[in-house]
């Protein structure tokens, strides 16, 4: 069910400097999904049994940990994440705790999903972090409160087993659960200190509701929209381009290193099903002096063999960008099409993509099918 990576071990108390000389990482291949917990998505941590030492919030805070060594307050050192007090056994003569007690907190995930993986980090808590982590996820409709998750009713699924973690540690656990879930258990065994969650995965959007929307952009990440493939990622992600409302600063789109050839950078996405757009809109909100030159938007049509070969059609041809400005253009006639990719001329950044349109019958149809397998 679930793949884990090796055990880091145990963290070397601190020894001044950079706080993140010494940090455990590795190369994830699932951080190349979305994260959905974020919370520009809408994610949220919404109950906890024990925040004692530091705010289960901190868990979805986005950019990594800070460490402040000579911050302390009257319960303690401060720290950026979630920690739990020391737990304790029941008497005297057992003092330790028993095998079954842990700390939890309940996630909401901005947007429900497939998990692919998931990120415990550990930064900066070196002899505070848990023993060992779970993670389980369900699927509630609505706007479940913290009482109703926990009800005896409520179905868990695990998603990561009691595993051994490391501090001062990125621990990844790739996930192989085929199923749409809303919400994340995360518990730490029997107690602790985690830093930042991250939980990778793709969108699964309720058909019925972009039914009723009609007209919806139907490359936003939280339509089901997915970015497959960029040129370039040194300064951003290209998932920037389709998250939620619009950029509010610099780091907040994608933008790419300066080209020193006569190429071009370029995103290549998958759209929510098969949509017919009507509209375009380009956006490069905050990027100033570093803004695409130009763009042009093409599409395809159709989900055989590999989506970066095959016929594409130009649909918004080379288009002057102006920085800081969202360009809007309405199509001459809908465009039919399954992909869509943006090239920017030469270099540079766009802060977001909206291809506004809706899905065709083929694609409502395909995409109600797979929410339905996937019990959402």
């Amino acid at each position: 069910m679930t793949a884990t990576q090796s055990f880091t071990g145990d963290a070397h108390p601190y020894g001044g400097g950079d706080p993140y000389a010494d940090y455990r990482t590795a190369d994830f291949p699932f951080t190349r999904y979305a994260n959905l917990a974020d919370r520009q998505l809408g994610a949220g941590v919404v109950a906890a049994n024990d925040e004692f030492f530091a705010q289960r919030e901190n868990l979805l805070v986005a950019g990594p940990a800070e460490f402040d060594p000579e911050h302390f307050g009257h319960k303690g050192k401060v720290m950026d994440g979630w920690e739990t007090r020391r737990r304790r056994g029941a008497s005297a003569e057992h003092p330790w705790p028993a095998a079954e007690d842990h700390d939890w907190a309940l996630v909401r995930l901005g947007a429900p999903g497939v998990i692919r993986g998931i990120v415990v980090d550990t930064a900066h808590f070196r002899g505070n972090y848990p023993q060992a982590v779970s993670v389980e996820g369900a699927s509630v409709p609505g706007s479940p409160s913290p009482e109703e998750l926990l009800a005896d009713e409520v179905k868990w699924t695990t998603l990561v087993p009691r595993t051994p973690v490391g501090g001062h540690a990125a621990n990844g656990f790739a996930v192989s659960v085929e199923q749409c879930f809303t919400h994340l258990r995360v518990n730490q065994h029997p107690d602790g200190g985690i830093a930042r969650l991250r939980v990778y995965g793709e969108v699964v959007p309720d058909p019925r509701w972009l039914s009723a929307l009609g007209t919806f952009d139907v490359v936003a990440l939280e339509n089901g929209g997915q970015v497959e493939d960029a040129s370039d990622l040194f300064y951003s992600p290209a998932t920037n381009t389709i998250q939620p409302g619009r950029s509010r600063k610099m780091d907040d789109g994608w933008e790419t290193r300066r080209r020193r050839d006569d190429g071009n950078d370029w995103i290549r996405y998958r759209l929510v099903a098969r949509s017919e757009i009507r509209a375009v809109e380009i956006d490069t909100a905050y990027l100033k002096g570093n803004s695409a030159g130009w763009a042009t938007v093409s599409v395809r049509d159709g989900d055989d063999g590999d989506a970066g070969e095959g016929e594409w059609t130009e649909i918004l041809p080379r288009t002057r960008l102006q920085p800081d400005t969202n360009h809007r253009v309405t199509l001459a006639a809908p465009a039919v099409a399954t992909h869509a990719r943006v090239d920017i001329f030469p270099d540079g950044g766009i802060s977001r993509l909206r291809l506004f349109g809706s899905l065709t019958e083929e694609g409502a149809s395909r995409l109600a099918a797979r929410h339905q397998e996937l019990g959402g």
